[in-house]
């Protein structure tokens, strides 16, 4: 199973990690096993920041490799994922979002540029503009009346 550490400015890795660990509490294996996470404070060291961040990818690693999301580009907890690369070992991606969390956890058995890759497409599809129409993949009330109107832009 692929591991997976969360690197992110406090607190956000610790509330992804629990958004997760919510979808999946029927199936925590799936949330909590080989997961790692990292919430860098606002004045931490960055030099601390890349050891504790190798520990927490030592730890995660069981030799399937490790999938390591941060959530900004550029920012301290995206620069010290940065340095944690190790093509075909620790991928990182950032710009981190539950759904993007929960599609890498859901599909971490196989390889890591696969795992990867699921992983920015539950990111970019996780991302939508909400309209004001009924909600998606959910049936009617029964006895509803349908009214075509509100289902116009769907």
């Amino acid at each position: 199973m692929i591991g997976i550490v969360l690197i992110a400015h406090a607190p956000l890795a610790s509330a992804l990690a629990a958004g997760a660990q919510h979808v999946y509490s029927c199936a925590p294996e799936r949330a909590q096993v080989q997961v790692q996470v990292y919430d860098v404070q606002a004045d931490e060291d960055v030099t601390a920041a890349l050891v504790h961040a190798r520990d927490l990818v030592a730890a995660a690693d069981t030799g399937n490799g490790v999938l390591v999301l941060t959530d900004v580009f550029g920012a301290t907890p995206g620069n010290v994922a940065t340095q944690l690369v190790d093509p075909g070992r620790v991928a990182v991606v950032a710009g981190a979002n539950l759904p993007m969390l929960l599609r890498a956890m859901c599909y971490r058995d196989g390889r890591l540029a696969d795992t990867v890759d699921k992983a920015l497409a539950g990111g970019t599809q996780g991302v939508v503009q909400v309209s004001a129409t009924a909600p998606q993949n959910q049936g009617l009330r029964h006895g509803a009346a349908i009214d075509p109107a509100r289902f116009q832009d769907q």
